[in-house]
């Protein structure tokens, strides 16, 4: 690809000096300013010494605010200790030292001036109860250096030029993983590019659900045994190599990167919950594919208010269960096999104490008959995006669950086994969001790079770079941050607080790297015939499900104003 020599080698010259010195010299600061924020939030929650769900209710703007800039603090943690790993392999280069000085760059500006929670709303340090001297203090020699040369003009120029020069990699950059994970990578990005980037977009049109070819095609790679342990059918790999697969799926199609998430969610959940007969009988046909699950939590009046539903399970003489009430949003309901069903089963209660998980057992359905199985209805939900697996109503009326299928074999800890599952299905949305976002970066580089305008492509108007640079900064900030919430899972420690910043980061990015590539499509971006107002569609709905951007803002403030000292 032909570019003109002396310009870049003349842009060559943006590197900040010790980079690595300064990134490490600017993260004390940032932890000293998250550590004051949250201190004078606390104290504008606390009710005695205890934190008031009421007063974090009505100072939602400066706990949600709290987690972003926790988020953006745990960020630059990451991003500095991926380039300081990949300095000590001997592989940290031109492309990574760009990357790095953009991302702190940027995010330390962002911290200073104002975070984007979303679109409409950013939040700054005033809104979290600091005094004006704040930002004065928070800024260092090194956090003035990074902010006034990191996010250069020149240095996003540069990057784009290299990333001209690589299309062969566009997840730009060393990704800090180890040679096995590259390899699972480069298995499952072929598989995308070969069976389903060509197919994906006539599914979206169509509305079609991904074909069984493709699950059984899945099946045979391991998909939906990745994690589970070997001893129950499964490959026992990382929550690591999960990430990658995800991640790598999704940039073909969301959909099938999602596959899957339910095998994961119910593999999970039986994992932790389950008997050791439930483990015997169910993971290995989870891991193979012979069943396939769905997850049943969701009723229309509660949304993510999962304690107050009331699909109920009413044990009958024989010890089996009846199941009665209204589930939606429910994600490849109708070919399934078994349902994770969330029901209460105390009628005397009215919050998650009554709450019991079961595995709930139906028959697959066709196109004509969609749920075959008596005792349960459903309709299908017409959405603007992630359609492969379509998403459905349920009725339930004296819909039977054996007795045996009651998860973990007592009734009133479905909540508690549903909260367990969280962290691995945060965390692999988390990936979701990844591969979506780079999809958009794949097409909006290449149309960039084809599409001429006054004379010359759009990808040599400043402009339309900045937007692919920092698609690629911010894809890699998220995929450090979701890969470390993935390390901490694989080495048994608590990570919900890890695991809902990654997921809220990464939907915000793959929500701007839609937007942006859009934008770069102009007008043919709003065609459906093109890629990219697909992929818009799809990233919309990844800052609402596993935990819309609100709630998971919510869960980290929380765990952050509890922490005493």
């Amino acid at each position: 690809m032909a570019h003109d020599g002396q310009d870049i080698a003349a842009q060559t010259a943006t590197l900040l000096p010790d980079l690595l010195a300064l990134t490490e010299a600017a993260i004390a600061p940032a932890e000293a300013t998250l550590e004051r924020a949250r201190q004078t939030v606390r104290a504008m929650v606390v009710d005695g010494d205890r934190v008031s769900n009421a007063l974090v209710e009505e100072n939602q703007t400066a706990t949600h605010g709290l987690a972003w800039l926790a988020t953006y603090v745990e960020a630059l943690r990451e991003m500095h200790r991926w380039a300081t790993e990949l300095k000590t392999e001997g592989k940290f280069g031109e492309t990574e030292a760009l990357i790095l000085q953009i991302a702190f760059g940027e995010y330390l500006n962002q911290i200073a001036g104002g975070i984007p929670m979303n679109q409409g709303e950013l939040v700054r340090l005033s809104d979290l109860g600091l005094p004006a001297d704040t930002a004065a203090s928070l800024m260092t020699d090194a956090v003035k250096a990074l902010i006034a040369g990191g996010n250069t003009q020149a240095a996003r120029g540069r990057l784009v030029a290299i990333m001209r020069d690589s299309r062969a990699n566009l997840t730009t950059g060393q990704s800090g993983l180890d040679d096995e994970m590259e390899m699972i990578r480069e298995q499952f990005r072929r598989y995308s590019v070969d069976r389903v980037e060509p197919h994906a977009h006539e599914w979206h049109l169509k509305d079609e659900l991904i074909p069984l070819e493709i699950i059984n095609e899945l099946a045979e790679m391991g998909v939906f045994g990745l994690t589970i342990p070997e001893e129950y059918g499964g490959f026992g790999m990382s929550k690591t190599a999960m990430c990658v697969v995800s991640e790598e799926l999704s940039r073909g199609y969301i959909g099938v990167g999602s596959l899957g998430t339910r095998s994961e969610i119910a593999a999970e959940l039986i994992l932790a919950g389950g008997t050791e007969e439930q483990k015997q009988q169910w993971l290995p046909a989870l891991a193979s594919a012979e069943k396939l699950p769905t997850a049943v939590f969701t009723e229309p009046n509660t949304g993510s208010d999962l304690g107050s539903l009331r699909t109920r399970a009413v044990k009958n003489a024989d010890g089996d269960y009846e199941v009665t009430g209204n589930k939606t949003w429910i994600t490849h309901a109708a070919r399934t096999h078994v349902m994770t069903l969330l029901a209460r089963t105390d009628p005397a209660t009215d919050n998650y104490k009554g709450l019991s998980m079961f595995l709930a057992e139906k028959t697959p359905g066709t196109d004509d008959e969609p749920f075959p199985t008596p005792g349960m209805t459903g309709g299908e939900i017409e959405v603007l995006g992630y359609r492969g697996m379509k998403e459905y109503e349920l009725g339930f009326d004296k819909f039977h669950v054996k007795g045996e299928n009651l998860l973990g074999g007592e009734e009133g800890h479905g909540f508690k086994q549903l909260m367990q599952t969280f962290e691995s299905a945060r965390i692999q949305t988390a990936a979701r969001a990844i591969g979506v976002g780079q999809s958009a970066l794949d097409v909006s580089i290449q149309y960039a790079e084809d599409r001429k305008q006054f004379g010359k492509s759009l990808i040599e108007f400043p402009r339309v770079a900045n937007k692919l640079a920092m698609m690629a900064v911010e894809l890699m900030i998220a995929r450090q941050l979701t890969y470390f919430s993935a390390r901490e899972k694989d080495n048994d420690r608590r990570c919900d607080l890890e695991a809902g910043m990654a997921k809220l980061l990464g939907a915000r990015v793959a929500w701007a790297a839609a937007d942006n590539g859009l934008q770069i499509h102009g007008g043919n971006g709003f065609a459906l015939e093109y890629t990219i107002s697909r992929i818009l569609c799809d990233a919309r709905i990844l800052n609402i499900f596993e935990g819309a951007g609100e709630i998971q803002a919510q869960v980290i403030a929380r765990r952050l104003l509890d922490q005493r000292n």
